[in-house]
């Protein structure tokens, strides 16, 4: 049977499976801060996400990060490290130029008290310039973008 062509959303990321919608599974949203990103490169799981999380105690337990068309391998250590990710969390960072201000959404797709896995999405800090506000001079990009 043939499939059917889907049509482009005339978005890369989303014709990319950069971006999708969430599917119900408990998630956590969070902005990079500078200790997330070079050259800290730690990552600390929200409290809202680590209370779906095994307690992993002592030992560590496998993690995979799934973004895009990619996994990265690593290890999600529980109370005692302090609920972050290994060291290969900076592979994620830098194969993925992640910045301070970035936004990540963590979605939990698989959970067991050995593995567990995670789909990412990206949602880059960076505003393209013809969306930033223009005063009445013009262009006025040294200011910051104030919401609300």
């Amino acid at each position: 049977m043939k499939q059917p062509e889907i049509e482009s959303s005339g978005i890369p990321e989303i014709d990319n499976g950069e971006y999708w919608p969430l599917s119900g599974k408990p998630y956590v949203d969070l902005i990079l801060t500078k200790t997330g990103v070079k050259p800290i490169y730690s990552m600390y799981l929200p409290k809202k996400m680590t209370s779906e999380l095994p307690s992993a105690g002592a030992r560590a337990v496998s993690a995979v990060l799934t973004c895009g068309q990619k996994k990265w391998d690593m290890f999600y250590g529980g109370v005692k490290s302090g609920h972050k990710f290994s060291i290969e969390w900076r592979k994620f960072v830098d194969d993925n130029n992640l910045k301070e201000g970035d936004g990540l959404v963590f979605e939990l797709l698989e959970c067991s008290a050995s593995k567990i896995h995670f789909r990412v999405q990206i949602l880059r800090g960076d505003f393209p310039a013809e969306l930033n506000p223009e005063d009445e001079e013009g262009a006025n990009s040294d200011n910051p973008i104030l919401l609300g």
